[in-house]
């Protein structure tokens, strides 16, 4: 602090008058005394005081004089204010703007700096990528601070991934700095069944700065282009959207106007082009149960996984299809030897937040040849043999659990023994089984990707999409979630998860004799990596947890 108060030029700063003085004695003016009024005029002051005190003010004669040198002026500047002010602009202007506020309180010198727009517009550009030009802003008035202020820091909380909360069929809003606005994009899968054509966007709201009192929000729901909106902040991680002019909403054809319209936009097709009375009962629902929110919705933080080195591919957000509820958005990540298929968008079968796929890496699977892999009897002798393996390890383990529960106590009795652990045979064969294999395909994903193999989807299984992959590169046992209507009676069952390439993977749901294929969605989003592994778990537990 007392470096600072010297530098800066203000406060009280051991050594600032001793230094000033010794300067102007260098000069041939010896009317200030050499004294600090803080150390009492050296009385009551022993010898070792008065030696450092030598000390200090022979560096402090060294250090002035090579500051003297260096001045253009001939001396040293005491003080930030004896810089020239473009300088300051520029040593402010690399300051993080939530600093600056702070510095603006030194003195009234530097509040009249800061109010110099090239600090704010350098910021602007920094911190949130705002390559527009502001200078067009002097126009009407509002400054690049005002921009900073109360448009970018303001809303500086909701910049990120973000699940709106529509009851079990969720969703994927993405909220981002886009020119001169904060505007909120509704990330939508493609049409069903085209799993590989890029995701739909449309905008929810935007947030931009019209004058310099403060920032408008406005709803871009419906058909009748931006009308008054309100964003709340309700906490950290949690936010909500509220529409002023929900009429804007309506069209003039009422509601069939509007579910023709929106069945165009969700579906890419009218109701007459759909065929299965199921598939059009669901539809209808969804469309129901959508529409009542009118973009009044509470959005939830959700962050793309970590990743590591030993993953199997790299991690993130795919679209999946899931037979007559179409293309849904399902988030992959990692966790030692298991992989889980979050759910970012649900049905009312199994809703937003839930592991729709849960991947077992340690018990990889042989596949048959190709001729016996299209007879589902075979696969299905293949994956049943494995489930039953996986139970017997599960039970094992807690066999040996409870057995190392009523061990313990005795162990704390025996004072002064210590036992070494014997794994007897049966603790051998299972790490046998559930490593062995599990090792040798880690290193071949870490390595090179191993040679792919011939695929075919088995006689029987459906498959909303025909156009997948005719090569993999591994199998895994893994389980998928299933469930009645309302998220009732919800099973785990076994199936096959197949690994196509860096971008692609398939499921095999074994019990409901389908497939679904899931493709990378590869749009980039900022601010929404997980600070830590333990944040991302955290995230996956809450929103799993708002579904049970």
């Amino acid at each position: 602090m007392a470096v600072c108060a010297r530098l800066c030029g203000v406060g009280p700063a051991r050594g600032c008058r001793r230094r000033g003085a010794q300067q102007k004695g260098a000069a041939g003016d010896s009317s200030e005394p050499d004294t600090d009024p803080e150390e009492g005029g050296g009385g009551g002051c022993g010898e070792a005081a008065a030696a450092a005190e030598d000390d200090d003010a022979a560096e402090e004669r060294i250090e002035g004089a090579a500051l003297a040198e260096s001045s253009p002026r001939g001396r040293a500047p005491l003080s930030l204010l004896d810089l020239p002010p473009e300088l300051l602009v520029q040593i402010f202007g690399s300051l993080p703007g939530t600093d600056l506020p702070n510095l603006a309180l030194v003195c009234s010198a530097f509040r009249r700096i800061l109010r110099t727009d090239t600090i704010w517009r350098r910021r602007c550009k920094e911190e949130y990528g705002v390559c527009e030009n502001l200078r067009k802003l002097e126009i009407t008035g509002v400054s690049c601070r005002d921009v900073y202020a109360k448009l970018l820091h303001r809303y500086r909380h909701i910049l990120g991934l973000w699940q709106p909360d529509i009851g079990p069929y969720g969703g994927l809003l993405n909220v981002v700095v886009d020119g001169l606005f904060i505007i909120g994009w509704m990330y939508l899968p493609p049409h069903d069944p085209h799993v590989d054509d890029p995701m739909r966007v449309k905008p929810l709201f935007r947030i931009h700065l019209m004058e310099r009192k403060s920032a408008t929000v406005e709803c871009m729901y419906g058909h009748k282009g931006p009308h008054s909106g309100h964003i709340q902040i309700v906490k950290k991680d949690e936010f909500s959207t509220k529409c002023n002019q929900t009429d804007h909403h309506r069209m003039s054809g009422g509601r069939q106007e509007e579910f023709r319209t929106w069945l165009r936009e969700e579906w890419g097709r009218t109701l007459e082009d759909i065929f299965h009375e199921h598939m059009q009962e669901l539809i209808l629902m969804k469309f129901i149960y959508t529409s009542q929110y009118d973009n009044c919705l509470t959005y939830r933080r959700i962050y793309l996984p970590p990743r590591s080195a030993i993953d199997l591919i790299k991690p993130g957000l795919f679209k999946g299809t899931y037979g007559s509820h179409g293309l849904e958005i399902v988030m992959l990540s990692f966790h030692g030897k298991k992989a889980k298929g979050t759910k970012i968008t649900g049905d009312p079968n199994i809703p937003a937040g839930q592991q729709t796929v849960e991947i077992d890496l340690a018990h990889p699977i042989q596949l048959p040849d190709i001729e016996n892999l299209s007879n589902f009897s075979e696969l299905s002798r293949i994956v049943l043999e494995v489930q039953e393996q996986v139970r017997r390890e599960q039970q094992q383990q807690e066999e040996e659990g409870g057995r190392e529960k009523e061990h313990q106590p005795q162990a704390q009795e025996e004072e002064g023994e210590e036992e070494q652990p014997q794994p007897g045979p049966s603790q051998q064969e299972a790490g046998r089984g559930a490593e062995g294999p599990a090792t040798e395909e880690g290193a071949t994903a870490q390595g090179s990707p191993p040679a792919a193999c011939p695929f075919v989807l088995p006689g029987g299984i459906a498959s909303r999409n025909e156009d997948y992959p005719r090569t993999c590169r591994a199998c895994f046992y893994g389980t998928g979630l299933i469930a009645g209507h309302g998220f009732t009676s919800p099973e785990r069952t076994p199936g096959v998860f197949v690994l196509f390439d860096d971008d692609r993977f398939g499921f095999i749901w074994l019990e409901l004799q389908s497939f679904s294929l899931y493709s990378r969605i590869k749009d980039s989003f900022q601010n929404a990596d997980a600070p830590s592994q333990e944040a991302f778990d955290e995230m996956l537990k809450n929103i799993q947890l708002l579904t049970s």
